[in-house]
């Protein structure tokens, strides 16, 4: 069992920050790790950044198990949150239990993260009540993409902040041991996180939150030329670029007979 619960996880609210990101594989997992991260996600993100999709959407239950199999091998103490990926939980209560079931048993996770607000609260309830603990998800949430238009910013209007509000204290009572709030505005995650008895983790909704969450690729500037802009975005390395300069230094190398020298081969 790991040092960090979804139990222990849900002490820290108000107490101290909870800091979170996404991993996909078992070599970075296992840096995040070491570096005392309390939580890491697979993100169903993995479909942009791993699988090279343009959304979320075409992510399956298989490609999430592998993933969270190598991301679990390589995390010792940080809780891990598989993201149940689209239609895996949508169906039915007993289709969302066997699939929870399955990152539990097979993949290692410790926990899983369903996106949706009161629409989802049986289906959460179900899972809570079964030993499954689950990180809730609203706001923007990207596997209601089609629905909702596009990746933009959620609670605004005053109809929508409402709901939201009404979404958090439904997944507050289905037993979620934390929410994701994303691309939400900060004041109201401020009333979001003040009305709800378990921590907040935002990402894209201000420092009001009881925790931060990031995509590991963002954070360290793995996606290249092709980084995107993001507002919320703060970069803390450009790793892919070092990484391109790198390659570029052994092609050279190889190209030129530098490479292998005597150094590197045997006699």
């Amino acid at each position: 069992m790991p040092s960090w619960t979804a139990t222990r996880i849900r002490t820290l609210k108000g107490a101290s920050p909870i800091v979170c990101v996404t991993a996909y594989d078992f070599s970075m997992a296992r840096i995040v790790d070491e570096a005392g991260f309390h939580l890491v996600l697979v993100g169903d993100s993995l479909g942009m950044t791993v699988l090279g999709y343009e959304t979320t959407l075409p992510v399956t239950m298989e490609e999430m198990l592998h993933h969270t199999s190598a991301v679990a091998r390589g995390v010792g103490n940080a809780l891990v949150v598989a993201d149940m990926p689209f239609m895996s939980y949508h169906s039915s209560i007993s289709t969302a239990l066997e699939n929870a079931g399955r990152f539990i048993k097979e993949a290692g996770a410790d926990a899983v993260k369903v996106e949706g607000g009161k629409v989802r609260s049986r289906t959460i309830s179900a899972l809570t009540q079964n030993g499954i603990p689950v990180l809730g998800h609203i706001g923007l949430t990207p596997q209601s993409l089609l629905a909702m238009g596009g990746y933009k910013i959620q609670g605004r209007k005053p109809a929508e902040a409402k709901q939201l509000l009404a979404d958090a204290a439904s997944l507050d009572a289905a037993g979620v041991f934390a929410i994701v709030l994303e691309c939400i505005p900060s004041e109201l995650a401020r009333e979001i996180t003040a009305a709800v008895s378990v921590p907040t983790i935002g990402i894209g909704a201000g420092p009001h939150c009881d925790g931060q969450i990031l995509v590991l690729h963002d954070v360290l500037g793995l996606h290249g030329a092709a980084a995107p802009k993001l507002k919320f975005v703060k970069q803390y390395a450009a790793l892919g670029k070092l990484a391109k300069d790198a390659l570029l230094n052994f092609k050279q190398d190889v190209e030129q007979g530098s490479f292998p020298s005597a150094e590197h081969s045997f006699q």
